[in-house]
């Protein structure tokens, strides 16, 4: 699953919580668990400045369906509108993925309003500075599962340093035509000399194959012809690996007795891990936020944390999109991507915020 030696990482892990299932994935698994981290977090702040915690369940629905609904609709909007609105049924869909942050914030900032409209006791500024640092940290955890999904991947380092994606590849492989029971991508440790500093670094898959009717002259002309063109003729290999196209496959198999064990050497490219990159900062940002709460509590002025998360969080995001590859193809001729754009007006909103809050100053100490 994970192999670190020295300086880059071959990342392949199963996308499914049980191997061999396609369900329960980690996305989903994360994705839940922040909202149940959330509201027990919740609980916690309303107890502590006197609100009634029972009212948590139904902060957690609006949470919860304006997160879905405001995330997919803003992927819907803003990065696929013609596939979406030409076809309006798979927007229902979300299982197959299409989600967008953006959107999920500006559902959330809605949702919370209509909320503290309807809960006498508790403003609307109140209300949202305390679930933004839920927010933060649930987004951590979503940003996790983006990576045990191998999705949403950084651009090439350019170096010997980085992360190779290799589940996609792992499934391409699983697909070849003879009985393969394991697929093992990982970083050899003998190869060190054909290590370079343009970011295409060596990379060895193993692949147990059981027998068969396969003799092994006949399984080696086979794998040599399957294994070439799914390592430079399918998109996600071209991505990911730096096979060379003129040169013959290295390849070696063994005879283990009940199965042939057969080792590819290629090499892979070298991306940022921009999902572990968005994944500690929004958890830093929720640790701030938890600490600058926990000292003043309800003395805060309203907004202050919403402020900073805003300028925090979607600061971050537009310096992490410059390391990101591009997520819908008219975004390669954009100065800044989608995401950018859409981070600028939210990162305004939270100076305005601060600064009114600031101008504001604690509130008095409760007597």
């Amino acid at each position: 699953m994970l192999e670190l030696i020295m300086n880059y990482i071959v990342w392949d892990p199963n996308p499914s919580v049980i191997p061999g299932w396609s369900r329960p994935p980690w996305y989903s698994i994360l994705f839940a668990a922040g909202f149940v981290i959330s509201q027990q977090f919740m609980v916690h702040f309303f107890k502590k400045e006197g609100q009634n915690p029972e009212l948590v369940d139904k902060l957690t629905i609006y949470m919860v369906l304006a997160t879905i609904i405001g995330a997919r609709l803003g992927h819907v909007l803003f990065y696929e509108p013609a596939k979406y609105l030409s076809n309006p049924i798979e927007i229902l869909k979300v299982w197959e993925g299409g989600l967008a942050s953006h959107g999920a914030a500006f559902a959330i900032l809605f949702a919370l309003w209509l909320y503290a409209k309807r809960t006498p006791g508790q403003s609307y500024l109140w209300v949202v500075d305390r679930i933004v640092i839920v927010t933060a940290m649930t987004g951590a955890l979503i940003r996790f599962g983006n990576l045990m999904n191998s999705e949403i991947g950084g651009k090439d380092t350019g170096t010997d340093y980085g992360i190779v994606y290799a589940w996609d590849t792992e499934e391409l492989l699983s697909t070849l035509k003879v009985p393969v029971e394991s697929i093992d991508p990982y970083k050899p440790d003998d190869r060190a000399s054909e290590q370079v500093d343009n970011g295409i670094v060596p990379v060895n898959i193993d692949l147990k194959i059981n027998k068969g009717q396969y003799e092994l002259e006949d399984l080696q002309n086979t794998l040599t012809r399957d294994i070439k063109y799914a390592l430079t003729q399918f998109a996600s290999s071209q991505e990911y690996l730096a096979e060379p196209v003129e040169s013959p496959l290295d390849m070696a198999i063994k005879d283990k007795g009940d199965h042939y064990l057969v080792t590819v050497r290629t090499f892979g490219r070298t991306k940022h891990p921009t999902q572990i990159y968005e994944s500690i900062s929004y958890f830093v940002i929720s640790l701030v936020l938890f600490s600058i709460w926990n000292k003043y509590k309800e003395r805060l002025p309203e907004g202050i944390l919403l402020g900073l998360f805003l300028i925090s969080v979607f600061g971050m995001r537009f310096i992490w999109e410059f390391f990101k590859v591009s997520q819908v193809d008219f975004e390669d001729s954009m100065a800044f991507n989608m995401g950018q754009l859409l981070s600028i007006p939210l990162v305004i909103a939270g100076i305005i915020l601060v600064g009114r809050a600031l101008k504001s100053g604690l509130k008095p100490e409760k007597i």
